[in-house]
Order: C-alpha cells, then structure tokens, then sequence
C-alpha cells in the first residue's frame, strides 16, 4: 500500500484512517479489530442502518474488480504459486490504468 500523506512528521503512515464495509462485516470482532489497528470502521449495520451510503466508496471498489474480471486468468486462477498470480494482477492493472490512460487522451 502506497504511503498516505498526512501533514505529520515522521515515518508516512501506511494504513487507511477509515475502513467502508457493508453489512456482511458487522460483527463486534471486525470493529474490534480495526480499532486496535487505529482505524475508524464505517461498517453498516444489520437491520438498522442501509449500506446505500458506502455506495459511492464500494463502486471504485466494485468497478476495479469488474475492469480486472476481463482477465480470464484472474477470474478462474489457474497458477498455484502466488507470486505468479500477483505478477498476472499487476500486469492486469497496469493494462487497466493504460486503458484508462488511452481513454482520456
């Protein structure tokens, strides 16, 4: 994860100050996880609260993973080693982003 500019001296800070989930991580040791991480949960609530609010942080979300589900060798995995599956994600995003890059010249 790429450091996070805060306006702090010292070492750049690495994780998120918030973390967006939907209903299916409401449970009491997710949000106890993430604040002894230091991070605020915004995790919609069972029966109580509708996760239309996450909708605009959960759609880049949902989108990258749609734009990365055209690789067909992602979706069905076929590599058991993990670091050539993490090279085939990486060149997948860097064919997204070049995608997105062509896009908009």
């Amino acid at each position: 994860m790429p450091p996070i500019r805060t306006g702090h001296r010292g070492r750049p800070r690495r994780r998120p100050s918030k973390l967006h989930a939907d209903k299916a991580y409401d449970h009491r040791r997710c949000r106890r996880e993430c604040r002894a991480r230091g991070i605020t949960p915004r995790i919609a609530r069972r029966g109580i609260e509708s996760s239309t609010h996450l909708g605009r942080h959960r759609w880049v979300v949902e989108r990258t993973f749609a734009w990365l589900a055209c690789y067909r060798r992602l979706t069905i995995r076929y590599e058991r080693r993990i670091d050539i599956h993490l090279a085939f994600t990486t060149l997948a995003c860097a064919l997204v982003c070049l995608g997105q890059i062509r896009r908009f010249w």
